[in-house]
């Protein structure tokens, strides 16, 4: 059985990315540093899987302790890298925090993965770093615009460390673009799940209908779009998990044409945030508070993606809409809060 590192594997995306891996014939090992995560999440990977999670709470920003990983972990045949800091709004009032966290992080993963010659790398990257593209949708040829957040500059900046590594190294690395990841495992047991108050869309619509928050407010609302406010690619979280995986075995079956590919993780297809909120509405039959606000800096006002690459080169194909997305999502938090009642 083949050995993976996953780098924040007790978040949104690794842990589900985890549960895919899994089912897939391949062994994990976890590291995170659990700033922003829990081990909650991988708990309930263990209970979907029947598998044990070895799980290194490690900050990547020490190099000894993230050599010590790797040293201990001299099988694995690839790392895919989540570990990083993710709020738009918290990097545009602490950029050092982010540009220190995010790329330090990256830094010391590649070392590593030098040091001890592993032959395959899967980034975690954004859509955030094509910025107010002009031309929808984005392809992977898409020129890199202005980014609208130091959050969205690390993941550029990131992309160019890879860039030059890759030019110089043997390891074969994969970039993967996604868009916006939202929902959950279908068994309620994993989802999204952020410390404090959140910061993406469809845990703070989630959270407003169960009675956690008191309201959702719409960043913006006279924006050049059909209803006026912003427009996401929305995705769903095992959609993406398994993109990872794919990426993964195109690797290791030497399928890739270069030592660095880039690849768009998204449906295609632009949701409006209240359109979101009106699919949220329909599925749950609940009638969500919501007010329209002002513009959020670093917010993108219109973002989707050409999902062709994906679809032909990985053999990728997403399979849920924007009312699955919510379905689970919402089955997620019903669970939630569920458990807490029950102990």
């Amino acid at each position: 059985m083949q050995k993976v590192l996953v780098t924040g594997g007790c978040g949104f995306i690794g842990s589900h990315t985890i549960v895919d891996l899994i089912n897939n014939g391949f062994d994990v090992v976890s590291v995170d540093s659990n700033i922003r995560s829990s081990t909650q999440l991988l708990e309930g990977v263990e209970k979907i899987t029947g598998k044990k999670i070895r799980n290194y709470k490690v900050d990547l920003c020490n190099l000894e302790d993230t050599n010590a990983v790797f040293h201990e972990n001299r099988d694995i045949v690839g790392v895919i890298h989540f570990a990083a800091l993710k709020s738009v709004g918290e990097s545009v009032n602490d950029p050092l925090f982010y540009f220190q966290n995010n790329l330090t992080s990256l830094v010391n993963v590649l070392k590593c993965i030098k040091e001890f010659n592993i032959p395959n790398f899967v980034f975690s990257s954004s859509c955030s770093v094509y910025g107010n593209a002009t031309e929808l949708p984005v392809v992977e040829e898409t020129p890199l615009g202005e980014a609208q957040s130091p959050y969205a500059r690390t993941k550029q900046i990131g992309e160019q460390i890879i860039e030059d590594y890759s030019r110089v190294n043997a390891t074969q690395s994969i970039l993967l673009r996604y868009f916006n990841p939202v929902g959950a495992h279908p068994s309620a047991l994993i989802g999204e799940l952020p410390l404090g108050k959140p910061d993406n869309l469809v845990p703070v619509i989630t959270q407003t209908a169960i009675g956690k928050l008191p309201k959702v407010t719409v960043f913006g609302t006279h924006y050049p779009t059909r209803d006026g406010s912003c427009i996401r690619d929305y995705i769903h979280v095992m959609d993406i998990a398994n993109a990872h995986t794919k990426a993964l075995q195109y690797l290791i079956e030497k399928r890739n044409a270069k030592n660095l590919e880039v690849f768009n993780l998204g449906t295609g297809t632009g949701v409006t945030v209240l359109e979101a909120i009106h699919a949220f509405e329909k599925v749950s039959g609940l009638k969500l508070n919501y007010e329209l606000g002002a513009e959020r800096p670093g917010d993108v006002i219109a973002i989707y993606a050409n999902n062709t690459k994906a679809r032909t080169e990985l053999g990728w194909d997403p399979k849920s809409g924007i009312e699955e997305m919510m379905r689970t999502a919402w089955q997620w938090e019903v669970a939630l809060r569920d458990r807490v009642l029950n102990n």
